[in-house]
């Protein structure tokens, strides 16, 4: 009997096959946030989505209990400054939010990315696309509903997931990889205080600032490619809505960049909303109240449900 060779395709599968059963089983244990999530959740740990070993190219795939349906993703860009943090970064203090995430019934994909030290942009929206697509790809695998996609994003992760909602529609190949697919789409974007113009940092000046490090060059040395990595410069009529949300005493990104943005989705005509949480810093549990979970959960409910 001849046995036929293996092809490129089967090859890749069993690539994949073997690294989630392999990394899931030998890192699911050690996840650090699994305790935050509500029992009976259903881990996929450490999916390799390039097919590579670089541990900055895995996901995590948490599903709610007692799933039958084809349910909803949240897809959680984490922050960091595009240089440091992890796929675990943020969810410490929202807590209540995933909680009440997978309580609804929704999956929650949190995803790892390239840091700016490591690739300079548009590294990063090569890794978050490449994601997405093994996550459109393999949603009959995890019971996610292609029709039912939010981003939901943080610091440098809201600016990522922001550049993904709002570049999506006009398909910026040098945002893909070759033959990646491209047939997702958004139907929500959460924005927790996400630069929207590199150019308005402080830092902008310096090359070696985060907003520096990410493109490459300082952002007012090179506005060229300041506007390629910032989200306003994707702004039209037919992006999906935005909830955006900003603290008060953001130090960090200051509150006029999320008051950018959502001016420009207004002047677009694009459904948005821009909370600004009194007192509240950068990140923190400010972000997790009762009352901006609500707004949250409100707005995922009317484009998800």
């Amino acid at each position: 009997m001849k046995i036929a060779p293996c092809t490129p395709d089967f090859k890749s599968y069993l690539f994949t096959l073997f690294f989630c059963c392999f990394l899931g089983e030998t890192f699911s244990q050690s996840n650090p946030v699994m305790k935050l999530f509500p029992e009976g959740t259903k881990l996929h740990g450490n999916i390799p989505y390039m097919q590579d070993t670089l541990k900055k190219h895995l996901l995590d795939i948490y599903l709610p209990p007692n799933t039958k349906e084809k349910i909803p993703l949240v897809i959680w860009v984490h922050g960091g400054g595009w240089l440091s943090n992890d796929k675990y970064a943020d969810m410490g203090y929202m807590k209540e939010t995933i909680a009440e995430i997978m309580n609804q019934g929704y999956a929650l994909a949190s995803i790892d990315y390239r840091f700016s030290t490591q690739a300079t942009f548009p590294a990063q929206m090569l890794d978050c696309n490449a994601a997405i697509s093994y996550l459109y790809e393999n949603a009959s695998m995890y019971g996610f509903d292609t029709d039912r996609f939010a981003l939901m994003g943080f610091s440098a992760g809201a600016h990522l997931a922001a550049m993904l909602g709002l570049s999506h529609n006009q398909q910026v190949d040098e945002f893909f990889l070759p033959k990646s697919n491209r047939d997702f789409k958004f139907k929500a974007v959460v924005d927790f205080y996400g630069p929207a113009d590199l150019t308005l940092f402080p830092g902008a000046i310096d090359a070696k600032s985060p907003e520096g490090l990410l493109i490459g060059a300082a952002p007012l040395d090179r506005p060229d490619l300041a506007k390629i990595a910032s989200p306003v410069s994707y702004v039209d009529e037919k992006d999906p809505p935005f909830l955006i949300i900003h603290g008060e005493k953001d130090d960090l990104v200051s509150p006029r960049q999320s008051q950018l943005l959502n001016s420009w989705l207004q002047v677009k005509g694009v459904p948005t909303e821009l909370i600004v949480v009194k007192g509240a810093p950068h990140f923190g549990v400010e972000f997790d109240v009762p009352e901006v979970r609500a707004k949250v959960m409100s707005f995922l409910r009317k484009h998800l449900d």
